[in-house]
């Protein structure tokens, strides 16, 4: 009989020990919060670029950093480029971007998902300092740069039929601006407050037409994949907060003064 009591309290001990394991890995703490990987152009001053101390900073940079500490989230953010910062979003190996781009119908309609605007932006026509081209209807016959994918290229494109000029196209701001400077193209289309950037950061021998500035649009930041909505209104919401207790204007005034 004790043998059998014996027996009854060690089953019943070993089953409370196996229900205390299980209510203890059951509080066990939850994963912390995902950190997201963005991604953004390498050269786009005064929104992405690489100061004089080698540091990476930039409006696109500096808002993002300011929402991530509104909002609590991690994040870790990649100097790709345009266009491969697009196809990392597209290939799922980043989960947004934040370059610059502009929110428009047809990168909607490719599938870009936009936040709110963060920013107004205009694009402007550029010639060399000693151009005597003051004008649209300065350009016919001759080339003009644009570089891919962006609103300056929509721009040059909606222009060139009327104004009878052709377009280059270039990979990266730099070349783009090279090529004008050394007279491969006599004009460039830029996102205004870039170009007149990266002429003073950079002396550049370049100057903007500002009467060739066509009406803008917002900057927006991105996301290709409907999973990552989450990152988009965590986004809506920072922006929202760093708007209203003057982060934002604290962020614009160190770039655009």
């Amino acid at each position: 009989m004790k043998k059998f009591l014996a027996l009854l309290l060690s089953i019943s001990t070993l089953a409370l020990l196996l229900a205390g394991c299980g209510a203890a890995k059951e509080k066990e703490p939850a994963e912390t919060g995902k950190k997201w990987i963005i991604s953004t152009d390498t050269a786009f001053n005064p929104f992405e670029y690489t100061n004089k101390d080698g540091k990476f900073v930039g409006i696109d940079v500096d808002i993002l950093k300011a929402i991530a500490e509104d909002q609590g989230f991690e994040y870790e953010l990649k100097s790709l480029g345009w266009d491969a910062s697009i196809a990392a979003c597209q290939a799922n190996q980043a989960d947004g971007m934040i370059a610059g781009a502009s929110i428009t119908d047809k990168r909607k309609a490719d599938g870009w998902i936009f936040s709110d605007s963060y920013y107004t932006c205009t694009q402007t026509m550029t010639v060399a300092e000693n151009s005597t081209i003051t004008s649209f209807e300065d350009l016919k016959g001759l080339k003009v740069a644009v570089k891919r994918s962006t609103q300056g290229e929509e721009y040059a494109n909606s222009l060139k039929d009327q104004y009878g000029f052709s377009i280059t196209v270039y990979d990266d701001s730099d070349t783009m601006y090279q090529a004008v400077i050394g007279g491969q193209e006599v004009a460039c289309f830029e996102d205004t407050p870039v170009m007149k950037a990266s002429i003073k950061t950079g002396n550049l021998p370049l100057k903007v037409l500002d009467n060739t500035a066509n009406e803008g649009s917002g900057y927006g930041f991105a996301i290709f994949d409907e999973a990552n909505i989450e990152l988009i209104n965590l986004f809506n919401a920072g922006l929202a907060n760093i708007k209203s207790n003057g982060t934002y204007d604290k962020i614009l005034a160190e770039y655009l003064g």
